[in-house]
């Protein structure tokens, strides 16, 4: 059974994983804007928009806020910090994949020379 940190981690990255909706969270990471315009940006129709939006919502990357008929998105700016955390385990293992396989396949062949 999933924890609730492992749950929170699928959401963000189901969210993530489609590209209509990196592209509105790298949009509305410049500026808050309303569902339409982000709609005509991504040549996208209503309830199109409609279904990303919720499910950003739901990974709790983005927050709506209703002013009349117009509906403003903005970026939850800590709803990336579950992916972060997890992503930041590996920076020690960055920039060495090379080096690291290397010295494993030595360690191998000294194994083997034993």
């Amino acid at each position: 059974m999933k924890n609730a940190e492992e749950k929170k981690l699928d959401e963000v990255y189901s969210a993530l994983s489609h590209s209509h909706r990196r592209a509105m969270i790298y949009r509305l990471s410049m500026q808050p804007m309303t569902i339409t315009l982000l709609a005509e940006e991504r040549g996208l129709s209503l309830p199109a928009m409609h279904k990303h939006v919720k499910i950003l919502e739901k990974a709790n990357l983005i927050q709506r806020k209703k002013v009349g008929r117009c509906n403003f998105l903005a970026l939850k700016r800590n709803g990336l910090s579950a992916g972060n955390a997890w992503l930041a385990q590996f920076h020690t293992y960055w920039g060495s994949n090379q080096e690291s396989l290397d010295n494993y396949v030595k360690v191998l062949q000294e194994k083997d020379n034993l």
